[in-house]
């Protein structure tokens, strides 16, 4: 008769605890992504570049009165094409302001063309020192900015389902509703 070895109980309960840990760690806010430390700070400058045919963002729209939206994104960036539909529906009722990262112009052009452009402004930061400043981490990342330029809000990752309505959208409206919009 072949005795059991507790030691072979040992890889499968190590994977089911992992597997435990990673599905536990996906149903919960990322703490890596916690709040922007910009928050209630004046925005950030934003680059003095734009892609040729488009409107300039500067600084003094960030500074406009109302609520706006400041999206940082990039061509080669799946989760940004995701969210693009989104972008377009927030651009029909606030500005929305890009600001293209570490992309090829052409690219960001071409992208712009197949999905259409939503943004009433954009600049561009092919070295990505704009998104230092700004604090981003990876595209797409989305700020809603008062109307004094203040940032009210960080948004990680990509606006769509749960994340966008039950995270994005309640942090928009309240922004709303101090601006009186």
């Amino acid at each position: 008769m072949a005795r059991f070895s507790p030691m072979i109980a040992i890889p499968p309960l190590l994977f089911a605890g992992l597997a435990a840990m990673f599905l536990w760690g996906t149903e919960r806010d990322n703490p890596a992504i916690g709040p922007s430390a910009l928050v209630g700070r004046e925005a950030p400058v934003v680059p003095q570049t734009t892609l040729e045919g488009k409107t300039q963002l500067t600084d003094e729209m960030l500074r406009q009165p109302g609520v706006k939206l400041v999206n940082f994104w990039a061509s080669w960036c799946p989760p940004c094409r995701a969210e693009h539909p989104t972008i377009a529906e927030l651009a029909k009722d606030l500005p929305v302001y890009g600001i293209d990262l570490k992309d090829p112009e052409a690219q960001a052009l071409q992208f712009l063309t197949e999905h259409g452009d939503s943004y009433h402004a954009i600049a561009t930061d092919p070295r990505g020192r704009s998104a230092i400043d700004w604090g981003v981490t990876a595209p797409p990342e989305t700020f809603i900015v008062n109307g004094e330029g203040q940032i009210l809000y960080r948004f990680a990752g990509p606006l769509i389902r749960e994340d966008y309505t039950g995270r994005f959208l309640p942090e928009l409206k309240k922004a709303l509703e101090a601006e009186g919009q």
